[in-house]
């Protein structure tokens, strides 16, 4: 009975409407499940379920308003008006927050009550409060990136009051240093645990919030003031988990892919999908075999007989295309099967031809074929150790550090046996050659990872307004979103995003 009750508090917590996604005190606090061991881990694992039903939400808000989406599909195309940056007050999107604080609620519950719990392994409760506390700064370092300006809830429900609801945005300085609390609350409570939950990379762990941490002090020292300070917790955070040894760079990126090469020692945090449990959103990026099999790809091989029954939703722009059209790098025929209407007389098309191109099915989030049947249970990554590497490099340039040696990691996996320093070696230029190259190599190692507008927003808006071909000087409001109105007659407290009104 008392996990019929957690579950049916967890859908209570997921289907709230009001401006915090919240119209009930929290049952689960409520009700009495705070009682035992049995009940936290429990409650652990409804915090999973709900970060992957938010999965796709992260992802969109990371990727489609960037320069890598909106060329052309053979399906009819989503999310144009996004991808456009065609964002006004009646059509904003993502209203209630994206749902996120349905989600912070569960967290906040957690936190404070977990630790008033007896475990038979005092280490496990503090491992666990480390995940809670890295979950809620991610959640909440997602809602600055998207809107700036929002509201802090970090107490339990214990009202239904529309006044006790209501609350107004608090700056983009104090959430960002709320995230950073929660980020050494969480380094406190993992304190010299390294270890991933049961060996699993689907769970937070220390690593995870170190890497947080680089990425998000990047973010504050670049556009919140931080300067040299925050640079130098990055670049301390980040050489922290290239000290872990249990993480590395997977030899070959084409090894990265796939549900045989999950847990690999890249990942180190990984959102999980599973047949007859949940399928990841990838299908989206692949297509009908209606339409695939008479196509041919790049090699002049003909498309019959591939597997597939999904959608193409999202084409990779041309100059994606353009960018990642390099048959000595591992990361293009990884990233991209590309089709052509013919098989030019069997040659194929060793580089990119406009004119004959058909469309593209991403290949990283591919999944597997049971029969006749192609299953999408990729595990999706949130971070990798590519993005530590790089989130590095980043942080090494603001601090007029030589951020070489790191772009030079990523190039040499991506070349191989290929690989000539003499060719493809970077070396240190200006901080403003640097940072273009950072961003370059960024770009075509996590084409599909859903990272690329973040990197263009923690560079700077104007590294914005010269990428994306849908935005113009004078449009930097649109690098945040509005809020609807629906939410502000809800929550009177609420103020409109700057530049909307």
């Amino acid at each position: 009975m008392k996990y019929i009750y957690i579950i049916l508090a967890l859908l209570v917590l997921n289907s709230c409407e009001s401006e915090l996604e919240i119209n009930a005190p929290s049952e689960l606090t409520f009700n009495g499940f705070w009682d035992s061991e049995t009940g936290a881990r429990a409650a652990h694992s409804g915090l999973y379920g709900s970060f992957r039903g938010e999965t796709s939400t992260f992802w969109a808000l990371g990727s489609l308003r960037s320069d890598v989406w909106g060329g052309p599909t053979f399906e009819s195309p989503f999310s144009i008006d996004f991808i456009e940056s065609n964002i006004t007050v009646s059509t904003a999107p993502y209203g209630g927050w994206a749902g996120f604080y349905g989600r912070i609620h569960q967290l906040n519950d957690f936190i404070a009550n977990v630790p008033n719990i007896e475990f038979n392994n005092a280490e496990d409760r503090d491992h666990l409060m480390g995940q809670a506390y890295g979950l809620r700064a991610y959640y909440y370092y997602t809602l600055l990136k998207t809107w700036g300006a929002v509201p802090i809830t970090t107490e339990i429900l214990n009202t239904t009051s529309p006044e006790g609801l209501s609350k107004p945005r608090s700056s983009q300085e104090e959430v960002m240093n709320l995230i950073k609390q929660d980020i050494e609350r969480s380094l406190a409570a993992f304190g010299d645990d390294e270890s991933f939950w049961n060996g699993n990379r689907n769970y937070w762990s220390k690593a995870a919030t170190l890497t947080l941490k680089g990425d998000a002090f990047i973010w504050s020292g670049n556009l919140l003031n931080g300067g040299t300070a925050d640079f130098n917790e990055a670049k301390n955070a980040l050489q922290e988990v290239m000290d872990i040894g249990s993480i590395d760079l997977v030899a070959n990126y084409a090894d990265l892919w796939g549900p045989e090469n999950e847990n690999n020692s890249e990942f180190i945090f990984a959102v999980q999908y599973a047949e007859n449990e949940a399928q990841n959103y990838y299908n989206s990026f692949t297509g009908r075999s209606t339409e695939i099999w008479p196509q041919f790809n790049e090699e002049g091989e003909s498309m019959q007989g591939f597997v597939i029954n999904g959608s193409n939703r999202y084409g990779p722009s041309i100059k994606t295309l353009l960018l990642s059209d390099d048959n000595l790098d591992a990361r293009k025929d990884a990233t991209f099967i590309r089709l052509f209407s013919d098989s030019n007389d069997g040659a194929g098309y060793e580089t990119f031809n406009e004119e004959k191109y058909f469309g593209s099915i991403l290949n990283k989030f591919l999944g597997r074929i049971d029969g006749s049947v192609r299953i999408f249970d990729n595990d999706v990554p949130i971070y990798r150790y590519a993005d530590v590497i790089l989130l590095l490099a980043e942080a090494k340039n603001y601090l007029g550090e030589d951020p070489s040696e790191e772009i030079n990691l990523i190039r040499e996996r991506a070349y191989g046996s290929d690989y000539d320093p003499s060719v493809y070696a970077y070396t240190n230029g200006s901080v403003e050659e640097n940072a273009e190259a950072i961003l370059q190599e960024r770009y075509k190692e996590f084409i599909g990872e859903g990272k690329r507008w973040w990197d263009l927003r923690r560079a700077g808006d104007s590294y914005v307004i010269e990428n994306v071909e849908f935005l113009d000087p004078g449009d930097e409001y649109k690098l945040l979103l509005p809020i609807t109105l629906d939410m502000i007659g809800r929550n009177p407290l609420l103020e409109q995003t700057p530049g909307y009104e």
